[in-house]
């Protein structure tokens, strides 16, 4: 899950991370009000979870109050990568004299949390682990201790932070670090992280990535999920208890268990496909759950064919084929033109078989027959991209 840059940085600053004052505005008069209060000059930033706001001109600097309330007249309602500017962060501006990186990041290999840092600052730390990889500095914190003092004084004295402030920086990198545990983050970014003229240290931008699997620990943290920003499909299959992830194929998959999934898309692409989504209904899942699933798939425009793939364990494949004739039903003449192939083994799978079978559909056994079948569908598919059926 992913949340807002100013709630990123009310939490790096209950650690103790230094951040510049600043409020959140709605409309440009809020704005205007917040700016008079500084009193000096502001920057006005598009709250919107996607990156790429400042090259969009999400990010203004403004000298004063009427200007703080032109800036936030031009982002609010601006679209940013099909996202709409809702609201705006007012914040004081600072007197930059450089701009470094910092950020925390689950390594799943190491299985430990890596702290990397860069002098190169201000700029998406992927470029740069492009281009000059070798400027990418990396400490590793043990699970145990935490990130030592002397692991966060290495990377301060390889960024040229002057030796009157590494003590500074040390207490930053630590507060992430206790940050980034605290709240079962996957990746927590401070970008920049600034050296301003006095030679103080501030986070002028935060990017936190959540464990959506961990916010069960954190109400207050499932709390900022902002949903008008996220996909409509995503909101309503975490609604209905469905692991969904829409990608940017034609060939909508619906299987039950991860790893078949992604096996599931595997062989989808081994057979010359393109899937659609990433859809795990899970152990267990009775035929209202699938009729759910299928009602997501046929609201993606693009799917053309939708694929199930059902190893029935705990999952009774009498449910999976009640929920999808009841989800057919439901959609009736608009989802005509899908074909629809199903794979169905193990329990009650001769049940299943024959509740298909009477609403006109056949099931397959194996998994390339039924990843084959899907690509082969596509040319008898009447849905054209965009969701159109002829």
């Amino acid at each position: 899950m992913n949340i807002h840059e100013y709630q990123a940085k009310q939490i790096l600053a209950k650690f103790g991370v230094p951040v510049p004052e600043g409020e959140v505005a709605s409309t440009p008069d809020e704005a205007r009000s917040i700016a008079d209060r500084y009193g000096g000059p502001v920057v006005v930033k598009a709250q919107v979870l996607v990156g790429g706001r400042g090259k969009a001109g999400g990010v203004k600097l403004a000298r004063d109050r009427q200007e703080a309330y032109d800036r936030a007249t031009d982002i609010l309602g601006m679209s940013i990568k099909g996202i709409t500017v809702r609201k705006v962060l007012v914040a004081r501006a600072v007197d930059i004299k450089r701009e470094l990186y910092l950020g925390a990041i689950l390594d799943r290999a190491s299985k430990a949390i890596t702290l990397m840092a860069s002098a190169e600052g201000g700029v998406e730390i992927e470029e740069v682990a492009r281009v000059a990889p070798e400027k990418i500095l990396r400490v590793q914190a043990n699970p145990f201790l935490g990130l030592a003092d002397y692991q966060a004084r290495e990377l301060a004295f390889a960024l040229g932070i002057e030796r009157t402030r590494v003590r500074d920086f040390v207490g930053i990198a630590k507060a992430l670090y206790a940050a980034m545990i605290a709240s079962d983050g996957s990746l927590f970014e401070i970008n920049p992280l600034a050296v301003l003229g006095d030679g103080s240290i501030v986070a002028l931008d935060a990017k936190l990535v959540l464990d959506d699997s961990a916010l069960y620990r954190h109400p207050e943290l499932e709390a900022l999920r902002d949903t008008a920003e996220e996909e409509p499909a995503e909101v309503a299959a975490r609604a209905a208890g469905l692991s969904y992830v829409r990608l940017s194929g034609n060939i909508g998959c619906v299987v039950n268990g991860a790893g078949l999934a992604m096996a599931t898309m595997d062989v989808v692409k081994l057979h010359g496909g393109d899937p659609a989504n990433f859809l795990d209904i899970g152990g267990g899942a009775r035929a209202d759950r699938v009729s759910a699933a299928l009602r997501i798939l046929f609201g993606d425009p693009q799917v053309r064919v939708v694929l199930f793939n059902i190893f029935g364990g705990i999952t009774r494949c009498d449910e999976v084929a009640s929920g999808i004739v009841s989800a057919l039903r439901e959609a009736g003449d608009s989802v005509a033109g899908v074909p629809i192939v199903v794979r169905l083994v193990g329990t009650n799978e001769a049940e299943g078989r024959r509740i298909l079978a009477d609403a006109g559909l056949i099931a397959v056994s194996g998994m390339d027959e039924a990843a084959s079948a899907a690509v082969a569908a596509l040319t008898k598919s009447t849905r054209q991209p965009g969701g159109i059926v002829r």
